[in-house]
């Protein structure tokens, strides 16, 4: 008998920790990405001209942020490694790290729209505008849909 694509099913603890370790190292590239592109930025002449202080202290969160996202999300690998065997703590970790790298990385995104909507605009207006509007977006696809989505499945 065929299963509905919507249908759970068991899935064995190796297999869901590896699934949930490789969800922690697929992000990781894109904040490691962003985190250069926020470096090299800074570094950049026109930077200091278009964003003055308050510009560049926003930078700074930003790029805090995205290190601690960093952090967050190869926190899983570094307890894996230190792991004698697989558990279901280990799955609880990388699934609460693997997510709560999503939130500063939400923030320090958001921010960045912000500042080059500035960069562009020169309107403090559309500058929270977007970079408002960025972080609402994002909560809502990777915040609450997943929320709502997992109750309807329990329900």
């Amino acid at each position: 008998m065929a299963q509905h694509p919507d249908e759970e099913h068991e899935v064995e603890l190796t297999d869901a920790v590896a699934f949930a370790l490789r969800e922690g190292r697929m992000i990781l590239p894109g904040i490691q990405a962003l985190f250069g592109f926020q470096l090299i930025a800074a570094f950049n002449d026109r930077f200091h001209e278009v964003l003055g202080q308050p510009g560049e202290v926003l930078h700074l969160v930003a790029l805090i942020l995205v290190a601690l996202s960093c952090a967050l999300a190869m926190t899983p690998v570094a307890f894996h490694q230190r792991c004698t065997r697989i558990s279901h703590k280990l799955l609880r970790v990388t699934e609460r790290f693997v997510g709560a790298a999503m939130i500063p990385l939400l923030l320090a995104i958001s921010i960045d729209v912000g500042l080059v909507a500035f960069a562009v605009t020169s309107s403090r207006g559309w500058s929270f505008g977007l970079g408002a509007a960025t972080a609402v977006i994002f909560a809502l696809l990777w915040v609450v849909y997943p929320v709502v989505a997992n109750r309807e499945a329990h329900a």
